[in-house]
């Protein structure tokens, strides 16, 4: 039987995921509720604000918060699901929880964090994906466009880094493994991205386009081996990088997310994957620059192989376009992969329900276990022996960088390891060379450093001053330094070398804080390793 033009654009509307923010005006909440209503859409991905969304960083926006973000969501999924004659799949980047976008929400390690933990240890892994799947069901999101499966290869990549569970190929494919078991357990979709492989890159793929030298010989051996162990344990879906891989195709500089020979010839074909591919996000400016007319890059998307076009901005000149140049049985293919998705959550005979309520106490306990596990030490001198002897001394005092005094790790010490204290909150309000005179006295000074930003861009917004200072006092006092934030910032740290002790703890969260205190003290043995290679001066 010949499917009418109508049925067939009510098929072709199931394809396009637009970006929608929880923070968003009325008249952009009705704008959305056409879209859904006109065109059948299939679902949509939620971020917190326009001004937070990846491409606006260069605007400077300011991101306002809003402690009702998790209401709101909430309260907008129940409208947009009201609007839509087909359930929409509701979907978020939700990488370590809901807080990635949701202030006032459970936050679980960054997955370098959990890279750092020993491979016996993968099952903190799976209760992490557990966890979040169960938040995100909380709020009625049925798919999570996490986990990555990128290998992080390069040191230097601004937008993959404290994303990847690190540069082990068998560790990160088993850690994404565990993560997509521990959603799918409680009925949340999962993802792995950025296909194929995103970490040996040096450009964000938000604002340009990286491109990935490696032979296919190459790839299979490293990159795309943990989407290879995804594949084997039925991912649910796979997110195609906006990154040129020239030796996949042809020679040519083009994004993955519109190359035919990488989506078709390799992922479908040569892997044997047959589940639901997406798109990255097609705002990004590594393919929304390409195309004048509208609709033309969702269609050179949907052609490469896509099954749903994220953040598509052109909805109806997308179907139209779509519409005009694929095949029926293509479009069916597509049609059926997201229809089997949302069968699998229930979707289509109602049997999914926005249940539970956000567990921050579980979440608490989870992160407590997975500090106890993945903490690192570095450089080690018999650090609590030498601590508490200075202390003995009046020889010791502690200087926090960038948290005040009133911190958990100098709370936990202070029990029994009491000293003067002193901190570096910003350049507004304290006075470095003043610290720097107050500290002459000391023999040995303990720095917890609490790295402001996660992300590389501007050596992690560590200012030069406290570079300065950190090398005086490394060469010139005995040191023991506590960092929790990023490992990639450790060979920026000058004379790091020199440090009496160096302990790596990836995360300012009050448990990490409380349990590298409670270590300090009771001089316990740490199990984690740093999951990438650092190389410290």
């Amino acid at each position: 039987m010949k499917m009418t033009a109508e049925a067939l654009k009510q098929k072709v509307g199931q394809f396009f995921f637009p970006a929608v923010f929880i923070n968003d005006t009325e008249e952009n909440i009705q704008e959305t509720e056409r879209l859904i209503k006109e065109h059948n859409i299939g679902g949509l991905t939620f971020f917190h604000s326009r001004a937070s969304a990846a491409t606006n960083y260069e605007s400077k926006k300011k991101v306002v918060f809003n402690d009702d973000s998790y209401q709101k969501i909430k309260d907008l999924i129940v409208r947009y699901q009201k609007a839509a004659s087909t359930p929409l799949l509701i979907s978020i980047d939700a990488e370590w929880g809901l807080a990635m976008r949701i202030e006032k929400t459970p936050q679980y390690p960054y997955a370098i964090t959990l890279g750092a933990l020993p491979a016996t240890k993968a099952d903190l892994v799976y209760e992490v994906g557990k966890q979040i799947g169960l938040d995100l069901k909380a709020a009625g999101i049925h798919y999570n466009l996490s986990p990555l499966a990128d290998i992080n290869n390069n040191p230097n990549n601004p937008v993959i880094g404290y994303r990847s569970f690190g540069e082990n190929k068998q560790k990160v494919a088993d850690f994404a493994v565990e993560y997509l078991k521990g959603m799918s357990e409680v009925g949340i979709l999962g993802c792995l991205k950025h296909f194929p492989g995103h970490g040996n890159t040096n450009v964000d793929s938000h604002l340009g386009l990286p491109v990935l030298n490696e032979t296919l010989e190459e790839l299979l051996e490293n990159e795309l081996y943990p989407f290879i162990k995804g594949i084997e344990n039925n991912v649910d879906s796979i997110m195609i990088g906006h990154l040129a891989v020239p030796s996949l195709n042809d020679g040519k500089n083009t994004s993955a997310t519109l190359s035919k020979p990488i989506i078709e010839t390799l992922l479908r074909e040569k892997l044997g994957y047959n589940g639901l591919v997406i798109s990255d996000a097609l705002n990004m400016h590594s393919v929304s620059k390409l195309y004048e007319t509208k609709g033309e890059l969702e269609w050179e998307a949907f052609n490469a192989g896509n099954d749903i076009l994220c953040f598509a901005e052109n909805v109806p000149e997308g179907i139209e376009a779509i519409l005009k140049n694929a095949s029926p049985d293509r479009i069916e293919e597509s049609f059926n992969r997201i229809r089997n998705a949302k069968e699998k959550v229930g979707l289509l005979n109602n049997s999914f329900t926005a249940t539970g309520e956000l567990n921050f106490e579980k979440a608490s306990q989870l992160n407590l276990e997975i500090a106890k596990n993945c903490i690192t030490k570095v450089i080690d001198n018999s650090v609590s022996e030498l601590l508490f002897e200075s202390q003995k001394n009046n020889k010791l005092a502690k200087l926090s960088l960038y948290k005040n005094v009133e911190n958990t790790f100098f709370k936990t010490l202070n029990s029994k390891l009491p000293s003067p204290e002193f901190a570096f909150e910003n350049l507004e309000v304290s006075d470095i060379s003043l610290i720097k005179k107050e500290l002459g006295n000391f023999e040995t000074i303990l720095i917890p450093l609490f790295v402001p930003k996660a992300k590389p861009l501007n050596n992690f917004e560590v200012q030069d001053e406290v570079f300065a200072l950190l090398s005086e006092l490394l060469q010139t006092k005995k040191c023991v330094v506590y960092v929790f934030g990023n490992p990639y910032v450790l060979p920026l740290i000058p004379n790091l070398s020199k440090a009496s002790g160096l302990i790596e703890a990836y995360q300012d969260f009050e448990e990490f804080q409380k349990i590298a205190g409670i270590y300090l003290l009771e001089n316990k043995n740490y199990s984690g390793n740093i999951p990438v290679n650092i190389d410290i001066q």
